[in-house]
């Protein structure tokens, strides 16, 4: 049987048909209307209803994921800073264009799912995953559920202050970790590293023509070079995400934590630092077990895989 993953991001919509075993049997990605909020939902339905054709009878479940604040009965879209939707009856509105049932979760519950499931916290019962991208983005499993909260909304965890009276933030308040270890907060460091002439700069500023243009890869090349002014950078980001997650332990007590997003691409480059803040920031240090770090399995397929599973689980 299939069931159909929808991923809705600031930049595309990818949809896929995903089996019982976490595959992705055909997938398909389409620029995303992220300032028209009426064309998202027109887009979002036709993919739907394009892979419920190539599904036909195989057909078990569809799940949609996106980056936001979904209510607890998985039908409304609360709010969507970056998609423009508040208070969106997504689900409804979906279910009556293509005549099928939908679930409706947030993308990075999805993908936590998906790691949880058929990735790197496989074989846990106690897992929190944070993704590194636009912002910082965080699922919690315990006790083999995924947990939403009271309200639906459980698990932004990028929105764990780390700086007080720090850098304002998207959802309202100042210093959260979001500001500080995404990969936006990332190239704003390296672009003021580059601006201010640091000779630390010096291999980021000969590759991009001007701060203004310098781009993620660029952050990549430096570091794979061991750039000291890129790895500064990472470390910085590491110290601010280890001291969210002693937080979070604090809370959750997870036995892995899997990092993913765009950055965890850079593998242990990034993990490392991380790990050693972690490890530094854990309550009761030394006189607990402690949570393993490790790299998501899936890179962009994450939410796809896991809005599908979440689907057919939420249907069973």
């Amino acid at each position: 049987m299939l069931s159909i993953g929808i991923d809705i991001g600031g930049t595309k919509v990818l949809g896929a048909l995903v089996d019982t075993s976490g595959t992705v049997a055909l997938e398909k990605r389409i620029p995303s209307p992220a300032q028209d909020p009426d064309q998202m939902v027109e887009v979002v339905a036709s993919l739907i209803t394009e892979l419920a054709d190539a599904a036909g009878q195989e057909l078990e479940a569809v799940g949609v994921a996106a980056a936001g604040f979904i209510d607890a009965t998985g039908s409304t879209v609360l709010y969507a800073p970056n998609l423009k939707w508040r208070n969106e009856p997504l689900r409804e509105r979906l279910e009556q264009r293509t005549k099928l049932a939908v679930v409706i979760e947030n993308d990075a519950n999805a993908a936590g799912w998906a790691e949880f499931r058929f990735g790197a916290g496989q074989g846990t019962k106690d897992m929190a995953m944070l993704t590194l991208g636009t912002g910082v983005g965080g699922a919690i499993i315990s006790d083999g559920q995924l947990r939403r909260g009271g309200f639906g909304i459980a698990g932004e965890l990028g929105h764990i202050r780390v700086v007080r009276d720090g850098r304002p933030c998207g959802c309202g308040r100042k210093g959260c970790v979001e500001q500080y270890a995404s990969g936006t907060a990332l190239l704003n460091a390296a672009k003021a590293l580059v601006a201010s002439n640091d000779p630390a700069a010096a291999m980021l500023a000969q590759l991009s023509p001007s701060a203004g243009q310098l781009t993620g890869q660029h952050i990549a090349q430096a570091l794979l070079a061991g750039d000291s002014g890129a790895r500064a950078l990472i470390e910085d980001l590491g110290q601010y995400l280890g001291e969210a997650m002693g937080s979070i332990t604090a809370a959750l007590d997870p036995e892995v934590y899997v990092i993913g997003g765009g950055l965890s691409e850079a593998g242990e480059l990034v993990l490392d630092p991380i790990r050693r803040s972690f490890e530094a920031e854990v309550p009761a240090n030394g006189f607990r077990p402690v949570a393993k770090v490790v790299g998501a399995t899936f890179s962009n397929q994450a939410g796809v895989i896991g809005a599908a599973d979440l689907a057919r689980q939420s249907l069973r």
